[in-house]
This record gives structure tokens, C-alpha cells and sequence, in this order.
């Protein structure tokens, strides 16, 4: 949704349901599940050749949103949206949600209990605000160390990853001598263990209501599932050889052939696997605690993953569907299994959230509730979804751009078969017709035609719009101010690392 949204005061009907109330609802808790970097494409749900047991069956019995859409193409762009229904810049000339009202504290106001657990993502700590309203909040941005290995090995995760998989037989014979129910062959660098553990834990002592939310990171780079799951993922054909081999030829920058980009695809495969898995005993704490038909479960990701689609690996900043077409499942008890065609985006998120537990949602929230969708009562609005970035000098530019002022605005639209991209700082416009060119290959804004030269007027207004409300901002001043050095001065070393671990040097 624009920006131009934001500011409506008054109450506004669409579709029969207004965007300011709170209509009853049959659940007492809702559980939040956001990925790290999980595309559509990589579940059952979008693509019947992938295995996800446990997400593909929330999605058989809960509404399976077929066009949604990240608000931005990494995650400091694209969380405001899933917990503050905000786009970036929208509050603060900065990333993160200090100048909003969060998900959590509008919840928490209402007197519904809330626990938030972060997989050690540095964009989605206190220093950012996304402890805002949690009673119980951890992001697991542990200490890491004052001497060079421990520095070091916190900065490179995929060496932690490989040492511990060197180790795993030991772990495994130790995990057998003291009797333990699962297999743990890693001392588990992406924190997935320490996040279910959390958000089991908080299941088993919270009184209804309930908001818990979970974010993992295990199918963020570096790709390093434990080897059960890439077996799981390859048909038993996978060696552990070839994943050490695939990421030292990416680590050393050699030039990434399809059979490395194979690997590299199925280990993140395995990774999402993991996940998958964890959600699903996630799901068996809440039926052992008499909570499953109480409780509404979310599952989305928070943006993509580039597979050379557009030349690069991982998440750089681009706007193409490889990275900002996400996963969205919402499945409420008593509800039936739909598929939505309507494009939604993930500011959505919020106000379904607050529908569901019967809270008021803030005006100042761009999202509309989806659960209409959900139930089969109506679809959602049929406005174009906006999704931003920010451009250094090039693609690769580090670090992470974290103003307006770190590059040129990105900004694309999308409605259901058409995305317009343009640099609003250069005026390059990018036009795709998805149905006939997914990967997003054939740019026709170079010479359109009469039909989508009405596409490109119908969609240049609304990035426009869009790009004159992020750069006035909330301080009023065009493009804010570069406060890069302030912020590395105030944010402590431990955060540095872990975000330097991500690729966010």
C-alpha cells in the first residue's frame, strides 16, 4: 500500500468491513512465524515439488495468500510493515520502528500477553525498537567475545557452521549416551534451537490471550542445515562434501557455475526444511497444551532470495519477484482452506492480527485485515502493493543502506499481472508482464506499447506518490539526514558482529 494511505483518520469502508474496528473473533491466541529470506516458490504450498510437510499443511486447512508481497527487499525494509503495518521511513528518516505504534504494544495496551523471539537478526533488536510492547523479548545477540577466533568466528558464520558439522558424530554419540529425544549435530548457529525453545516455553506459561511471535534464520546465508535435512532435500545424493565445496567457491568469489548454484539451492532448500520442521513441533506444543483450536497461526516471509536470477546471490537491493514475492499463510480454526488471488501486502499483517484478538488497530496503520479473505466473507482491496529499496553506487555496496541519503530510492508497484520498477533518483522506469515473463527477464518500459503504456500510467502516479511521501519523511525535509556516524557510534560491538555475520559489514 502507498504511503499516501497513511493519515486516514476517519473510518473507511471497503468491502463491507471498516478499517477501524475490531470485528469478534473465534480465537484466543495468535502465533506469528516470519522466515529470514524464505521465497515463495521455496515451500509445497507454491510449488508441489518442494517438501514442507508442516507448512504445507497449516495452508491445506488455512487461507493461502497466492500474490503477496514484501514492502522492501531485506529486512529493515520489510519488517515496519509485518510489525508496525508502516512502511520504512515512513516514522523515523531511519530504518527500524521507533517513531510507530508496534503490533506488540497495540496488543499489550489491550491487555493480551506478548512474547517476541528473534534468531540473533541484528535488524530486528531494542536498538531498532522492535522490543516495543513485548513482555517477553529476546533476540538472542549474544556476547561474543573480546579475543581475534572469537571475533572472528562470530563474524564468519559458515566457518562456525563447518566446525561444528567436523564435530557432529561426537555430538551425535553424546546426544545418544545422555538419552536425548532429537538430533542436535550443530551447536546450532542460526539460534533455531534457543528460539523454539523460548516460544515453547512461552506457550506452556502464558495465560489467553496470547501473541507470540517467532523469526528464524536458518534460510538466511550461509546455508548450513543439519545433514538429516539435506538429505531429506536431495534424495539421499547430497554429500556434505559438496556443500563445503559450494560455499568456498561463493566465499572465495570464483565464478558460480549451475552446479554450484544447484548446491546452493538445495542446501537453502534444507534449510527451509528445518525450519519446517521446527514449526511443526511448534504446533505439537500447542496441541499438548489444549491450544491448537484457540489459535490462529501466521506464516510469512519477510522477503526473498536471489539465485542469479538477476545476476547476484542473496537478498542485494533490487525489487524483482525473486526477492519481494514472499509466502503468506493465515489459518484460524473453524476456518476452510482457500487460495487467495488477490495481491496483499505484508502490512496486512498487523490489523488481521488485532482482528483476530479483537483489538483496535491504530488509524495510523497503512494494512487492511485479510481476515475476510480468510473466512471467505470478501477479498481484499485491490490496491497496487509498493515495495522500496535503496541503491548504493552499486548493487554490492556495502554497507547495508540504512537512509535515504546511503543511495538512489527504488521503488516498484505492483497490482495482479504487472510490476513497474523505477530509480526515482534517474527516472529508468522497468516494466513486466509476470504471467508471461516470471523470472522478470524482458523489461517492456523501453518501448511499450499502447496497453502497457496505460499499465506504466497507471502505476508511475502511485510510485511517485510514494517516493514524494518517503522522501518529505517525518521531519518534513527532503531525503533526512545522513546520521550513519552517529548510529555506528551508539550501536555496540556485539550488534556490529552480528550483523557483520549477515553480510551487513
Amino acid at each position: 500500500m502507498s504511503l499516501q494511505a497513511r493519515g486516514r483518520g476517519e473510518l473507511e469502508s471497503k468491502g463491507g468491513h471498516e478499517k477501524g474496528m475490531a470485528a469478534s473473533s473465534s480465537v484466543s491466541n495468535v502465533v506469528l512465524v516470519t522466515v529470514d529470506s524464505l521465497r515463495a516458490d521455496a515451500i509445497g504450498a507454491y510449488d508441489e515439488d518442494r517438501y514442507t510437510p508442516e507448512l504445507d499443511s497449516l495452508a491445506n486447512r488455512g487461507a493461502v495468500f497466492e500474490r503477496a508481497f514484501a514492502t522492501g527487499n531485506w529486512t529493515p525494509f520489510s519488517f515496519p510493515s509485518i510489525l508496525a503495518s508502516g512502511n520504512v521511513f515512513a516514522d523515523t528518516d531511519g530504518i527500524g520502528v521507533t517513531g510507530s505504534t508496534t503490533l506488540a504494544r497495540a496488543l499489550a495496551d489491550a491487555g493480551v500477553a506478548t512474547g517476541g523471539f528473534n534468531a540473533s537478526n541484528g535488524f530486528l533488536t531494542s536498538y531498532w525498537g522492535y522490543d516495543d510492547g513485548f513482555d517477553e523479548f529476546e533476540s538472542f545477540v549474544t556476547d561474543v567475545g573480546s579475543d581475534i577466533y572469537s571475533r572472528y568466528i562470530a563474524t564468519h558464520p559458515t566457518v562456525e557452521a563447518w566446525l561444528q558439522l567436523a564435530a557432529s558424530p561426537l555430538r551425535r554419540i553424546g546426544s545418544w549416551l545422555r538419552r536425548e529425544s532429537h538430533d542436535r549435530p550443530f551447536l546450532d548457529t542460526s539460534r533455531l534451537f534457543d528460539v523454539e525453545g523460548a516460544a515453547t516455553s512461552f506457550i506452556e506459561d502464558a495465560d489467553s490471550p496470547f501473541f507470540l511471535w517467532i523469526h528464524y534464520m536458518d534460510v538466511h546465508t550461509p546455508y548450513t542445515p543439519a545433514p538429516r535435512y539435506i538429505r531429506e532435500s536431495s534424495s539421499d545424493v547430497f554429500g556434505t562434501h559438496r556443500m563445503l565445496l559450494a560455499h568456498t567457491r561463493t566465499g572465495l568469489g570464483w565464478k558460480v557455475s549451475d552446479g554450484t548454484r544447484s548446491d546452493l539451492r538445495t542446501l537453502y532448500q534444507a534449510a527451509v526444511r528445518q525450519v519446517d520442521a521446527s514449526i511443526g513441533r511448534v504446533t505439537e506444543t500447542l496441541a499438548a497444551n489444549d491450544l491448537a483450536d484457540d489459535t490462529a497461526i501466521v506464516v510469512a516471509g519477510d522477503h526473498g532470495e536471489e539465485f542469479q536470477e538477476h545476476g547476484h546471490l542473496a537478498h542485494y537491493p533490487k525489487l524483482y519477484d525473486e526477492l519481494i514475492r514472499v509466502p503468506l499463510i493465515v489459518s484460524v480454526p473453524g476456518s476452510e482452506a482457500r487460495r487467495v488471488e488477490t495481491q496483499v501486502g505484508l502490512d496486512a499483517i498487523p490489523p488481521t492480527v488485532t482482528e483476530l484478538l479483537d483489538v483496535q488497530p491504530p488509524d495510523s496503520w497503512t494494512g487492511r485485515s485479510l481476515l475476510p479473505s480468510v473466512r471467505g466473507e470478501d477479498s481484499p482491496v485491490d490496491d497496487p502493493v509498493v515495495s522500496v529499496t535503496v541503491r548504493g553506487e552499486s548493487v554490492t555496496t556495502q554497507p547495508i543502506p540504512r537512509s535515504l541519503a546511503d543511495g538512489d530510492l527504488l521503488v516498484s508497484a505492483r497490482n495482479r499481472d504487472w510490476t513497474y520498477i523505477e530509480n526515482v533518483a534517474t527516472n529508468e522506469p522497468e516494466l513486466y508482464h509476470r504471467p508471461t515473463d516470471p523470472r522478470q527477464q524482458t523489461n517492456l518500459a523501453l518501448d511499450p506499447t499502447p496497453e502497457q503504456r496505460a499499465v506504466i500510467e497507471e502505476l508511475a502516479p502511485i510510485v511517485a506518490d510514494h517516493a514524494n511521501a518517503v522522501r518529505e519523511g517525518p521531519s518534513g525535509t527532503a531525503d533526512g539526514e545522513d546520521d550513519g556516524e552517529a548510529e555506528a557510534e551508539s550501536m555496540d560491538t556485539d550488534l556490529e558482529a552480528r550483523l557483520s555475520a549477515l553480510g551487513y559489514r
